[in-house]
């Protein structure tokens, strides 16, 4: 009969400031002779494992002594994540030549040039600064190299006490662990760390005839076509604003969206009728670089795309809160209610799994409006 395997987790340690390789595993008399031969070697009490310095060197010697002996589980050492291959590098001078109040922490450089290098969206790198320098300051006394997982455990659960939503204490966890695991070059260092419960809630759409209503009651043709490009092609804002006038094929009857959400492009389908409202509209404004452009030929504000949805709303007596991101869950649960397949509707939302296509058919009514109700087929009498 063979025994259980024996498997040894590789994890990434920082200990006064430099790096060591932790050794995981049950008590075994043969893993624990082979490690104390490694040159080195120390037991943490604070981590509960054995620990060697972090070189080429000792990965290597650790592979070679345990070679049919053990598995060496390395899933949470090495880092195989990729760059944004293909995104515009994100420039972070206006965050290093910032004015700060007197005692602020700020990100350290090498935070800056991780961020630049790794080629991460405005966006993220905007939000990965603000969430970890909050962190920071929380331990205003305390050095980043002595911060461990209790630490990280404490500040969120003083978010939770705060009242914080899911995404806000995700955003946290997200922008800690890219410190210390991307900048600091140690995947999954914090892989133990609890992340909230994921909240589940449905999307929120509109009726095809208050989309109709919607564009009805837009009277200014630039405003028409963006209503009417969110909701046909199923865009997110910040794509819609990113439009260029090559990214529309009126011949293939594409839209391609490049640089959407995680970097990644895709196509969407082109509506034969917006088409023809996009033609009247470049006539008429005659836009230089973006589809659709404000002062000085940038691109579009993200606060003028809300306020003009929010005015045609009213206009259409449309009581529902109706956003830019609630056109684009409309025009998902309108495909999937005319039949579409799922895995088109995958494709054309831009989702990387089936299952965030999913929820849009618990939302659909063309099933569910043939159901009856178990209360109706009660012999009963009402008013």
């Amino acid at each position: 009969m063979k025994g259980k395997r024996i498997n040894i987790d590789l994890k990434h340690l920082l200990i006064e400031e430099s790096k060591f390789i932790g050794l995981k595993y049950y008590p075994n008399p043969t893993v624990d002779a082979i490690v104390g031969s490694l040159n080195n070697v120390k037991w943490s009490d604070t981590y509960s494992m054995n620990y060697i310095p972090n070189t080429k060197e000792n990965l290597d010697t650790v592979f070679k002594l345990f070679k049919g002996v053990a598995w060496i589980n390395s899933g949470h050492f090495f880092n195989n994540k990729p760059i944004h291959i293909g995104a515009k590098a994100v420039n972070m001078d206006s965050f290093r030549q910032r004015i700060v109040k007197e005692n602020y922490r700020t990100c350290p450089e090498e935070f800056y040039r991780k961020l630049e290098i790794k080629m991460y969206s405005s966006s993220t790198a905007n939000t990965y600064i603000s969430f970890f320098e909050k962190f920071m300051n929380f331990y205003k006394d305390k050095s980043l190299s002595s911060i461990d997982e209790n630490d990280i455990r404490n500040y969120l659960q003083e978010l939770v006490k705060q009242g914080r939503s899911h995404s806000y204490l995700n955003q946290a966890v997200n922008s800690v662990k890219f410190y210390y695991e991307v900048v600091m070059g140690m995947p999954n260092r914090f892989y133990s760390i609890e992340r909230p419960r994921p909240e589940y809630k449905l999307p929120k759409v509109i009726s095809p005839d208050e989309v109709a209503d919607l564009i009805k009651h837009t009277s200014n043709l630039k405003h028409k076509c963006i209503i009417s490009l969110l909701y046909s092609a199923g865009l997110r804002r910040g794509e819609l604003l990113n439009l260029k006038i090559e990214n529309i094929d009126g011949k293939r009857m594409l839209i391609y969206v490049n640089g959407a959400k995680g970097n990644k492009d895709r196509v969407t389908i082109l509506s034969a009728n917006v088409l023809n409202m996009l033609r009247e509209y470049f006539k008429e404004y005659r836009p230089k670089k973006f589809l659709f452009e404000g002062g000085k030929g940038l691109s579009y504000s993200s606060t003028s795309v809300l306020a003009i949805i929010k005015k045609s709303a009213i206009r259409a007596k449309i009581k529902k809160n109706v956003t830019p991101h609630m056109l684009r869950h409309s025009f998902a649960t309108h495909l999937l209610e005319n039949g579409a397949d799922i895995r088109y509707i995958q494709t054309l939302m831009g989702h990387s799994s089936t299952k965030t296509t999913e929820i849009y058919t618990q939302i659909t009514i063309k099933h569910i409006k043939d159901i009856e109700s178990p209360f109706d087929s009660l012999n009963l009498v009402t008013p």
